[in-house]
């Protein structure tokens, strides 16, 4: 079997956190693997433990410290520059398998046109690995989809109003 298209989505915790695991899948059979994070800027622990690894390329296009709630030019300018880096990527061969993280989300947005990320599905080589990550993955893009994980949220200490702990939630 070929490379898949691999979703995870929902509004549980977990999806880029299985996305990582499954690059480490990777990562530990030789593979080379590139991850794109959309709307990501700040320091997180699988960055800092990618960057031990040389097959591993990690690269962030989010405003640091920024949550988006009301997307700015920057925020648009930022989730188009992460998808001309995958469009170069996946061109140019570079990987085995390509992590979009919060893609979705960035879709969700409306960062970036559904058609054009669609594009690249449709276009992905047979033999890249492929995984989108992130809330309110839209249909089409689960019509598309090889495998969808639904992370669904039963509790989360968000709720309580506990903050994100370094190493466990970034």
């Amino acid at each position: 079997m070929s490379g898949l298209i691999q979703v995870y989505t929902g509004d549980g915790k977990g999806k880029t956190t299985a996305a990582v695991g499954q690059a480490l899948r990777a990562v530990g059979w030789g593979k080379k693997v590139c991850i794109v994070q959309f709307m990501k800027g700040n320091k997180t622990g699988e960055m800092l433990a990618f960057k031990k690894f040389p097959n591993v390329k990690v690269w962030q296009f989010g405003q640091a410290g920024k949550f988006v709630k009301k997307p700015t030019k920057k925020d648009v300018q930022l989730a188009q520059e992460a998808l001309d880096l995958a469009n170069t990527i996946i061109k140019d061969k570079k990987c085995d398998l390509l992590v979009l993280d919060e893609i979705n989300v960035a879709l969700h947005f409306k960062l970036l046109a559904l058609k054009d990320v669609l594009a690249i599905l449709k276009r992905k080589p047979t033999n890249l690995e492929l995984v989108l990550t992130g809330q309110k993955a839209p249909k089409e893009i689960l019509a598309l989809a090889d495998l969808i994980t639904e992370m669904k949220k039963i509790k989360h200490p968000f709720d309580k109003g506990f903050k994100a702990r370094q190493g466990i939630e970034y």
